[in-house]
């Protein structure tokens, strides 16, 4: 299973014809890998609505009729664009020919940039034999810690930007809580608020000093565009 880095909070998971899309704010990226028209998923995952997260989501699952799965008020105001939706709330599973995903709190606000009020949240995914968790845009709390709780996690998906999401301070201890085998950074280096260094993030982690268990058995910095297969 390969993992593209699409750049800010996005990602394309494929496995052979099969792709998954998360997330996809390409127009208005200053650090898109591609464009809107290049993508053609099987699926669309929404961690929330912010504007940076549901970008071009409309517009690629009309173009290539794919679903998207958003927790239920997201959901709801995309379905009525004419797209084909599923509306899991906060501890939802849907089912897919694919796999599963499994929708998991994150601690966020979010109203889409048609004023509804929907939960932010975190998406467990299983796919091509591999569990990743989108933690989505969160702060560290303390229920991170309940995921890897039921799934093994395989790759975790993590913001490290700081000022919208938590640090890469935080995000370090993030890494202790969730005990993924290989975490790919993201939501940095976006727009000047969210600069921050992953290199010394990778390198905390790594180390494993402060913390008593162990924490990713390594962190892998994807530019926009690149590829890891998990």
């Amino acid at each position: 299973m390969d993992i593209r880095f699409l750049g800010h909070a996005a990602f394309e998971l494929s496995d052979g014809d099969t792709k998954v899309l998360i997330d996809p704010f390409l127009t208005g990226n200053p650090k898109a890998a591609v464009e809107a028209g290049d993508l053609e998923p099987t699926t669309i995952l929404l961690t929330h609505g912010h504007a940076d997260h549901i970008g071009d989501t409309v517009d690629i699952a009309k173009r290539a009729g794919a679903p998207v799965v958003a927790i239920t008020e997201l959901a709801n105001e995309i379905g009525e664009e004419g797209v084909e939706v599923v509306d899991p709330n906060l501890g939802g599973t849907v089912e897919l020919d694919w796999g599963w995903v499994r929708v998991v709190p994150a601690w966020h606000t979010s109203m889409t940039p048609k004023g509804t009020v929907n939960t932010p949240a975190g998406l467990v995914i299983s796919f091509g034999g591999k569990t990743v968790y989108h933690l989505g845009d969160t702060a560290l709390f303390s229920d991170l810690a309940l995921v890897p709780r039921r799934d093994e996690i395989d790759v975790a998906l993590m913001c490290i930007g700081g000022h919208y999401t938590m640090d890469r301070h935080d995000a370090v201890v993030a890494a202790d809580l969730v005990r993924a085998h290989t975490i790919i950074p993201c939501h940095y280096g976006t727009f000047p608020p969210i600069e921050t260094d992953a290199e010394a993030f990778k390198a905390d982690v790594e180390s494993k000093t402060d913390y008593e268990s162990r924490a990713a058995e390594k962190v892998v910095i994807l530019e926009p565009g690149g590829t890891h297969t998990a």
